[in-house]
């Protein structure tokens, strides 16, 4: 199938959310009671791609949506989102496990610090607060993850950041120029910095 038959899932909620921003500018929103509908965030078919597992993954992480244990210091962040079947059905109960570097780009490999795994709730909604990774030499920041619906297979992949990311003086666009396995499909939606706070967004579609 050509590719422009094929969109990716980011070209189509770019697509989506243009339309809403021209639609809003024509007058035709309807009242606060109703609201448009929200922008599709799913592409038949169009599955999350996986990336490499690394060296430092861990099994049997606690299970928390929130990294930020005591100690932990660094710049806040808080990623939402949704697992999907490759048909764009919500996945309640999804297996998702996190692992990332600290502030300083060092994993702990001796306890559970920057380390959790959680399960989507019955609307396929997942949240993990945590702080943003700082890179290491060859790498740029990410956040590691394993997606699974019950008794499907894993999804072993990583997340992202925009270029626009500041965080501890890293060069980021820079960073993610020379990272050979940055994926730019996994990249997340992130929001403004709010005092020491980021929101991002990232829905993972999996073959369930």
């Amino acid at each position: 199938m050509p590719e422009q038959d094929n969109p990716s899932r980011r070209a189509f909620l770019a697509t989506g959310a243009a339309a809403v921003v021209a639609l809003t500018a024509a007058g035709t929103t309807t009242a606060r009671s109703a609201p448009l509908p929200l922008t599709p965030t799913c592409v038949d078919d169009d599955d999350t791609p996986s990336n490499i597992e690394g060296p430092y993954f861990k099994r049997n992480s606690p299970q928390r949506t929130n990294l930020r244990t005591p100690g932990v210091t660094g710049i806040v962040l808080s990623i939402t989102g949704f697992v999907y079947t490759m048909k764009c059905a919500p996945i309640p109960n999804a297996l998702l496990d996190f692992w990332q570097a600290d502030d300083r780009g060092v994993y702990d490999n001796t306890t559970f610090k920057m380390r959790g795994h959680q399960f989507s709730n019955a609307s396929g909604a997942y949240v993990l607060e945590t702080i943003v990774p700082k890179d290491y030499p060859g790498r740029t920041p990410h956040i590691h993850v394993k997606v699974q619906a019950r008794g499907g297979p894993i999804l072993t992949t990583q997340l992202f950041f925009p270029d626009n990311l500041r965080a501890y003086g890293m060069n980021v666009a820079y960073l993610n120029r020379r990272d050979a396995y940055l994926d730019r499909e996994c990249e997340v939606e992130l929001g403004p910095l709010v005092g020491n706070r980021y929101t991002a967004k990232f829905d993972f579609v999996i073959d369930s």
